[in-house]
């Protein structure tokens, strides 16, 4: 009971561990940003993805009206000069904000504050997208979220004198095919009006994690049915999912055109 306790215990430290590295370095976190404005220290944030309808509100607290601020936005990837607005000072921030734009189409913007006597800027790139039913997005989660929990503890359970791993593989082959495979096209179609912008249509990095995951998974179970040691390839489908899923998220997402129209 203690091995098995302490099992589970350590497969969620490493899933909570890996979600929240992918979460924090991956295109779609928002830009955290320290900077001096005339000796004084500023800190905010530049949100990097805009979900449904309705322009994105930029903010920036500042609680000193003598600071105004100018955001400045452009189309990614297009040749033309930078739209100007003034941000608008109330109850301690600084609002403006950037044009609604296509299911993901990307525009590079910057902030610049000033107090007068000197000015700092700061910029990023963010992604529109369309908005996600909450039930299937919550569901979504829950289920790759679970999968990868599964995952590693199904790994770790080559530590087990008694392990069982067709429990294990059957539960994280199921989550990862509920959640990765037939509820990430409907987010995606939502999201971008797609079905599937990976191998072999397109190189759509989180659609290509999820495919690896089911492969491994999918040959992990076969393993199971029809060897005699399938611990290797427990293991060995354990390891790629935590690496696959490492990577960032949204990585190499999917991009508008704006010359064609045409996502990419």
């Amino acid at each position: 009971m203690k091995r098995t306790v302490l099992l589970w215990i350590i497969a969620f430290v490493i899933t909570i561990a890996s979600a929240v590295y992918q979460r924090m370095t991956g295109p779609t976190y928002p830009l955290k940003i320290t900077t001096t404005l005339d000796e004084r220290e500023l800190s905010f944030s530049l949100d990097r993805t805009h979900g449904g309808e309705g322009n994105h509100v930029v903010t920036i607290f500042t609680n000193d009206e003598k600071i105004s601020g100018i955001l400045e936005w452009k189309r990614l990837g297009i040749d033309e000069p930078f739209t100007k607005e003034t941000m608008n000072y109330n109850n301690g921030k600084l609002t403006a904000e950037l044009p609604h734009q296509p299911p993901a189409g990307k525009l590079e913007y910057q902030v610049t504050l000033t107090d007068g006597s000197s000015s700092v800027t700061n910029g990023t790139i963010i992604r529109f997208k369309g908005e996600v039913p909450a039930a299937i997005l919550l569901v979504h989660i829950l289920c790759m979220f679970t999968g990868m929990l599964f995952a590693t503890r199904a790994g770790l359970e080559i530590f087990n004198p008694q392990p069982q791993y067709k429990k294990f593989t059957n539960i994280t082959f199921a989550l990862l095919t509920i959640g990765g495979m037939i509820l990430g096209p409907v987010v995606l179609y939502y999201a971008f009006g797609d079905i599937w912008t990976g191998w072999p249509v397109g190189t759509d990095i989180t659609d290509n994690k999820t495919l690896i995951a089911f492969i491994v998974w999918l040959t992990a179970m076969a393993a199971v049915r029809k060897s005699k040691n399938p611990k290797v390839w427990i293991l060995s489908a354990a390891v790629v999912t935590l690496i696959v899923f490492l990577i960032p998220h949204s990585l190499w997402g999917t991009e508008l055109n704006y010359q064609t129209m045409q996502r990419q």
